[in-house]
């Protein structure tokens, strides 16, 4: 057959451990035989950014504003142990911190869904979106422990020193614990405009949710802007699209979202976002099947799986020893990137062979021929259990059946 002729490359950032395996064996198995794969490579193993002291990462980024569309292997964030093993010359940073900050993007993650693999709460019968807010909060915090009695105070100094402003935290009667959080109008406005944005291109209704009446400043500033946003901007889109825009609080989404049948986007501050994305994907059957883009407000897509890098199964492939890692969300990190590159360069081939390739990784599973993950809790009979490379190996013949 004819390849598929790309126009404009995608920006590839490779990974490390067991993904970076998977990554080469989907590029030889699944997308060179049938592509002119057009990539601008970018080496995001940890080794090679300890090598450039991290500047291959921010390249990357660089290069996905100048392009538009980028794809991600799963990386490692090293902690202590990770700094000893590689013999790194510092504690890097996430690449994945370093990209979000330099692209200004949200992070999207949708599970992928497959009969057989059922989910936890029986009425969910649509993938629910999480939106997450992947900016400060109690990531960028400062804490301190307190010793014994005293007071503490937060304050607020203009950069012309004309004006001050103190409130008291709390006066502490013995030891405790003190923590500061905080986030900026443009990193929420920024976040609101990718959530309303993403809901119109996925035609999919967008939930918001926090703690407003408690948090009557922090969290209503959320709520304020998003609101200000729909009714200025979106309002009139998202009706002529059949969509809605709704708002309630944490505790409330959470309720309603156990007795819903999903298909919706769910917006959530960066804390929230973070531990509901997990209740999600575990919810839906596996971390190994969630995917997850990273939008920009300025049109910058980035899409990588949700998952890490697979360290337990890496260390056995290195002794020799089989594995049977689910690739699942790595191929469509790789769909989802050839089907927006396609949209964007009027390549509407490129855009149904990524339609083509997700459907039979799906009809694949469906079949009972998966990985020892999801054999592990199919309800299909009889799963045929396959090792790494040969279940990539049945996507092929399932694809090549389709083309």
């Amino acid at each position: 057959m004819t390849k598929i002729q790309m126009k404009t490359p995608l920006v590839e950032m490779d990974g490390d451990e067991m993904t970076r395996i998977l990554w080469e064996i989907i590029k030889k198995e699944l997308l060179t035989p049938f592509i002119d794969l057009k990539t601008e490579y970018y080496d995001l193993g940890l080794k090679h950014r300890d090598e450039t002291d991290d500047q291959v990462t921010r390249d990357s980024a660089e290069a996905t504003k100048k392009y538009g569309v980028a794809v991600k292997c799963a990386t490692i964030t090293p902690n202590a142990a990770r700094v000893e093993e590689y013999g790194l010359k510092e504690m890097w940073k996430s690449p994945n911190g370093t990209i979000r900050a330099m692209l200004d993007g949200t992070v999207f993650r949708t599970p992928i869904v497959v009969k057989g693999i059922e989910p936890c709460v029986k009425n969910w019968k649509k993938p629910i979106t999480i939106a997450r807010h992947a900016y400060g909060d109690l990531y960028k915090n400062v804490e301190m422990r307190i010793p014994a009695a005293g007071t503490v105070k937060m304050t607020y100094t203009a950069a012309d020193g004309s004006a001050v402003k103190s409130v008291l935290v709390h006066t502490f009667n013995g030891p405790g614990v003190v923590q500061g959080q905080h986030n900026l109008d443009d990193s929420i406005t920024s976040y609101a405009r990718s959530c309303f944005e993403y809901a119109l291109s996925e035609k999919k209704d967008l939930w918001f949710s926090t703690k407003d009446t408690i948090s009557k400043i922090y969290d209503h500033r959320f709520k304020d802007i998003f609101q200000e946003m729909y009714d200025t901007e979106y309002k009139e889109k998202f009706e002529k699209a059949g969509i809605t825009y709704f708002y309630t609080l944490i505790d409330d989404a959470v309720a309603r979202i156990m007795k819903s049948e999903g298909g919706f986007i769910w917006a959530c501050k960066n804390y929230d976002g973070d531990v509901m994305s997990d209740m999600i994907s575990s919810a839906f059957g596996s971390l190994a099947m969630m995917t997850s883009v990273l939008v920009s407000p300025h049109g910058y897509y980035e899409y990588e799986a949700a998952h890490g890098t697979v360290q337990r199964h890496y260390y056995k492939y290195l002794k020799g020893e089989e594995t049977s890692t689910n690739s699942v969300a790595t191929i469509f990190a790789w769909t989802g990137a050839l089907r927006k590159r396609g949209e964007l360069d009027q390549i509407p081939e490129l855009s149904e062979f990524a339609d083509k390739l997700e459907k039979a990784t799906i009809d694949t599973i469906e079949s009972g021929k998966m990985t020892g993950d999801l054999a592990r809790i199919t309800t299909l009979p009889n799963p045929v259990t396959l090792n790494s490379e040969d279940f990539i190996k049945a996507i092929r013949s399932t694809l090549e059946k389709s083309l």
